[in-house]
Formats: structure tokens, sequence, C-alpha cells
């Protein structure tokens, strides 16, 4: 990954500097990120809307927080999260997404909060280490939504995902993942850890499960679109919890 100059806007981004929360949340989908800043914000202001990914901030509980979706797969979320994190001074970013099971007992609905993320891309190469890198959650921000998790009563597992490249897979080949332990599923969480990972900054993803690999149950469209707030009140919640430790 080369370094690039710190200039705002970005190519990406049409915000200025300061229009941009310490916390940011990033749905894949921009009508979720609308949703978000519609429900759960107060004073919420349309910052930025390049390529209609919606970008807004506002306060949650007197917490300046910013929602932009970061669009499907580990290219889109790496270029986000990356102007985010070196040319926004943004220190937190958590995405707020779906993801598929691969176990029977994490069920439809459930939220997972993601420890770790494998993958099958070779995002990683950019870094040019002389191994394999682990992309893991800040221990923060995860240990910040299980709190959170508990106090609003919700159904969550924290564990492995694994971040895919594809979102039309083998299913029985997916499901080797399970045999390691690998919750669920998702396309964005491994880009985003590698890169809060190398510009020194904290990120997490939570993710409701809104597929089944082994039983076949799914959700439909509209759900995933609005009806999972569970994990956006989880991630609200350490937003303003990570400020008041600030």
């Amino acid at each position: 990954m080369s370094e690039h100059k710190s200039t705002t806007p970005t190519p990406h981004i049409a915000a200025q500097k300061g229009e941009i929360a310490r916390t940011v949340l990033m749905p894949g989908d921009p009508l979720r990120s609308k949703m978000i800043a519609e429900t759960f914000l107060d004073g919420a202001k349309l910052v930025n809307n390049v390529r209609g990914v919606q970008g807004y901030t506002g306060t949650y509980n007197g917490v300046p927080v910013t929602v932009m979706a970061s669009g499907m797969g580990m290219p889109s979320m790496g270029i986000y999260s990356y102007e985010l994190f070196n040319f926004y001074d943004v220190e937190n970013i958590i995405r707020v997404g779906t993801a598929g099971s691969f176990h029977e007992d994490v069920k439809v609905r459930d939220v997972v909060l993601a420890e770790g993320a494998c993958t099958d891309s070779n995002y990683g190469a950019q870094f040019m280490l002389p191994g394999t890198f682990a992309p893991i959650a800040s221990y923060k921000l995860l240990s910040l939504a299980v709190a959170e998790s508990k106090r609003l009563g919700a159904r969550y597992h924290v564990g492995n995902v694994v971040s895919s490249d594809r979102f039309y897979n083998d299913v029985e080949n997916s499901l080797d993942w399970a045999k390691m332990g690998v919750l669920a599923v998702e396309m964005e969480a491994a880009a985003l850890y590698m890169n809060a990972a190398r510009a020194g900054k904290h990120a997490l993803a939570i993710c409701t499960i809104s597929d089944h690999l082994v039983t076949g149950e799914d959700t439909t469209v509209e759900e995933r679109q609005s009806s999972f707030t569970t994990m956006m009140k989880i991630a609200l919640g350490v937003a303003a919890a990570d400020s008041a430790d600030v």
C-alpha cells in the first residue's frame, strides 16, 4: 500500500475536514446508512454522497457519530476505510453488516461480533509481509460491544468470521471454514481490520445473520435494509462509551 498525501475532500469522500466524527458506522448498503441516520441520530446532516454512499454526521446521546456506507466487498471497504482513517482523523470504524451462518446454533437474526476475520482474498499482499497476517478486531471496541450486547439482552456470538471475495460460492466448500470454528461468512471485515492495523486505529465488525448456509433459512431485502436494529444499537452504544473514555 503506497502512502498518499492527506488532503480533503478525497476522490471518494466530499466531506470537509471536521465534518466526519471520531467514530464511523459503516453498513454496506447506502439505504441502511440513511435509515440509521434518520432513526438514531439527532441533527443528521448529509456530508458525503459521492457515488451515492450517503454519509451523515449527527449526534447519538450527545456524541458526534458519522454513518456512511462502504459498498460491497473488500476493495470498496478498503478505499473508504483508508481515506477515513488516514485523511479524516477517524479513530474507530464499526462495520454494521450482514453475514451467512455456518453453524446451527448461530441463528438467523443473531448478532456476531467478529473477533477475527479469515479471508480468501489477496488483499493483504499489498503490505508485503514475510508471512500471513491475521486480521483481528480492536479489543477495546470488542469489549465495549460485548458489554453493550449484554446490557441490551441481545443474542450474540463472539468469534471468527471469513471475509470472502465471492458472494456466489460452492456451499460445501464454504462449510469447510466451519470445521475450523469460523462462525459466518461476510465480505468486508478483513480489509477493514488490515487497514485499521496499518493506520494504528480501531475497527470492529458487528454482523447480523441474514441467511443460514446449513438450514437454508433466509431474510428479505427489506428486513436486511431496515430491521436489523440490534447491531445498530450495539454499535451506537460502543461509540458513546468510547467517547466517554476520551
